[in-house]
């Protein structure tokens, strides 16, 4: 049964259709993806089903108890106290019972009669026995965990929220959500504000996460890891798919084909039948006929195929650049830093001719301010940033709303990029990124954000130079828009420096990645993929080195880079090693006296790692197996719902009596199997 539920709603923006008799329904496992286009209402679907909005017709309704958490595109309560504080603040009822106690506490130490006393002290043993259940399952440890997996050291837990910044603020509620365990989690853009190490994480996490969950997300491949189901928000209404968003399309594709074919022969079939009746309708001997095919073109009138509108999608191509010289930049002994504290000292790299280079790193590493030195948006200290001869870079900003002139029109704002278009080019280039006729004249201080990235695209498309350098280019895009850049980019003949949280568009773009950590850039060429198998070589090595080193101290490979450049402090909340408990443990080993026990140590480490392996294998296969069986209990459970509303099976009371046994039995497993899986999905995450 739905925990969650939008019955007929209607939603209207003016004169603007933008749900009408919609429904959506949110199972208890749900993984679901709400997609379409900027604009298309997913935000305000996610807000209607958060509570936060009502529809303007039709019902909302949940289950009784249901938990509901909500993270939207944009966050502004900062809230009071320490980030570490926000988070151990969402576990579910804390707050309450932390209130009742103290408030019992304080009616104890004032009554006097004996009764009241005994009484108020059971009722405090029960609160507090209530206060430390929910603390097992919501310690401060766990919060530390998942606040270290989005990127925080364990010195932020106890700075005050109003100390850090709007995108790492976004990343403290994410983090008092996936505490918190809702029975829904709702997510609008989660990966907006994170860098790849967190997006990454988030993946793995919300992949275990054993409750509901529904989400918008541009980054096609993180999206088709998490949902099996799709909301699509179409030109006809709201539309459910099966599947992840790589199935969605295949789907539409394919039913727009298949209704297309039929429309296209009905047309043909009415066609032909609107002729025989032309030709033969005064004769006699065909009168009957005629009169017959006359009444089959009516019924076809009324059975019309009706085609849903075809969605607008960007059209997005570069056209041939001038071929510069090679290498494209240079920095050489590149220092800069803020107020007098360095942040890259003495950088010495170069970009090749037609190079695609993702920049990498954890937020705050220096990503952007990097790609705005290369752009000589910044000065260096020191150093030199060189171009090669005929290179005219082109520079997307994360913040390009900044770069727009609010009181210009779209189409002035295109035209000011390159006033050697002919008014003809620059109103073909509006229109590719979906800019109307009318929409052309919009001043951009009335557009979304999603229109103002397409403005900010546009403009590099009128004046496209050999070199761009474009910083989180999928910001405020669609899911289809972000693959329509990313298309274009594959075929773009320039050089590319971009940074980019999209696994999806890093992975389909990158031919070289530079890793920005503590002040240094180190160069991978490669892909993502070839960059991301380095990594994890280089942390097997230094795990191997780890176990053959006493102490655990480091071996010689503890200056590789951490996965992505993501901040060493994170591992603060991990767990240690085997090994490294079996040397805190035993005490310092000698070198040149326990080899063998260094060896065993090792063997019992491998030992260790593969019961692990074993475990996680054993589990996956039992949560498989408790899933297909959920799966088939559920269509049972409708199965037998459906029949026990059938008026002949309630007309036979014996057939009524088993219908309802079976059901009934049908529940109580389907209870104990859920419970199972909860138990088993947790297991799993505490064996990763």
């Amino acid at each position: 049964m739905p925990i969650l539920a939008a019955e007929a709603i209607d939603v209207h923006f003016g004169a603007r259709r933008i749900f009408e008799g919609d429904s959506l329904a949110i199972e208890p496992r749900e993984r679901l993806g709400i997609v379409g286009v900027n604009g298309a209402g997913k935000s305000t679907l996610m807000r209607i089903l958060a509570g936060q909005v009502s529809p303007d017709g039709g019902t909302v309704t949940r289950a009784t108890g249901c938990r509901i958490g909500y993270l939207a595109q944009e966050h502004g309560d900062v809230g009071e106290g320490t980030l570490l504080e926000q988070v151990l603040k969402a576990a579910p009822g804390r707050d309450a019972l932390t209130t009742r106690i103290t408030g019992i506490e304080q009616s104890l130490l004032e009554a006097t009669d004996p009764d009241s006393q005994l009484a108020l002290s059971g009722e405090l043993a029960d609160l507090v026995a209530d206060l430390t259940d929910l603390e097992q399952e919501f310690g401060a440890h766990r919060a530390k965990k998942i606040l270290a997996g989005l990127g925080f050291s364990s010195a932020d837990f106890d700075r005050p929220l109003v100390e850090f910044s709007g995108g790492w603020r976004m990343r403290g509620a994410l983090a008092a959500l996936l505490y918190a365990r809702p029975d829904v989690l709702l997510l609008d853009e989660p990966t907006n504000h994170l860098d790849m190490p967190s997006v990454q994480w988030l993946d793995g996490f919300l992949r275990t996460f054993p409750k509901a969950l529904v989400m918008t997300c541009h980054d096609r491949e993180f999206l088709n890891r998490q949902i099996r189901r799709v909301a699509s928000v179409e030109p006809e209404g709201l539309r459910i798919y099966a599947g992840n968003y790589d199935d969605y399309v295949a789907q539409r594709a394919l039913e727009l084909e298949y209704l297309e074919a039929r429309a296209k022969k009905d047309e043909q079939r009415k066609k032909e039948l609107e002729a025989f009746v032309t030709r033969f309708k005064a004769k006699a001997s065909k009168a009957r006929q005629a009169q017959s095919k006359a009444k089959l073109i009516e019924k076809m009138k009324e059975d019309v195929v009706e085609l849903p509108k075809v969605r607008r999608t960007m059209s997005i191509r570069f056209q041939p650049t001038d071929r510069s010289s090679d290498p494209v930049v240079r920095l050489e002994d590149v220092t800069f830093g803020y107020g007098g504290l360095p942040l890259f000292s003495s950088l010495n790299l170069s970009i090749r001719r037609g190079e695609r280079v993702a920049i990498v790193g954890v937020n705050g590493a220096g990503k952007t301010t990097l790609l705005r030195l290369i752009a000589k948006e910044l000065s260096t200290t020191a150093g030199q940033i060189a171009y090669g001869r005929n290179v005219t870079p082109s520079y997307f900003a994360q913040h390009h709303t900044l770069a727009l002139g609010p009181h210009r029109t779209v189409l002035e704002e295109v035209w000011q990029a390159n006033p050697d278009l002919s008014p003809t080019a620059a109103r073909n280039i509006c229109g590719s990124f979906l800019f109307s006729a009318d929409d052309v004249e919009k001043r951009i201080d009335v557009l979304s954000g999603g229109e103002k990235a397409r403005v900010a695209l546009a403009k590099l498309l009128a004046a496209p130079g050999n070199f761009l350098l474009l910083d989180e280019p999928t910001n405020h895009l669609d899911t289809d828009s972000a693959d329509r850049l990313t298309e274009a980019l594959e075929t773009y003949d320039g050089t590319l420096l971009f940074v980019s949280h999209s696994l999806h568009f890093a992975r389909r773009l990158a031919t070289t990645v530079w890793n920005v950590e503590a002040g240094t850039v180190t160069p991978y060429p490669g892909t993502l993929n070839d960059y991301l198998d380095h990594l994890e070589a280089a942390q097997q090595a230094k795990d191997a080195s780890r176990e053959a080193t006493p102490n655990g101290s480091p071996g010689p490979h503890a200056t590789e880079p951490t996965a992505l450049g993501a901040r060493s402090s994170a591992s603060d909340a991990r767990p240690t090693s085997g090994l490294r408990s079996i040397a805190d443990n035993t005490g310092p080993l000698d070198p040149r006296k326990d080899k063998a026990s260094r060896i065993e140590a090792r063997e019992a480490e491998k030992k260790r790692q593969a019961e692990e392996r074993k475990t996680r294998a054993a589990l996956e296969k039992r949560i498989g197996a408790l899933e297909q069986e959920i799966d088939d209990l559920e269509r049972s459970q409708s199965e037998l719902e459906v029949l026990m509303t059938d008026p002949t099976v309630h007309a036979d009371p014996e057939r009524m009596r088993g219908a309802v046994q079976r059901y009934e039995q049908t529940k109580s497993r389907l209870k104990d199997c859920m419970e199972a899986w909860e138990q088993l999905q947790s297991a799993m995450a505490d064996a990763s």
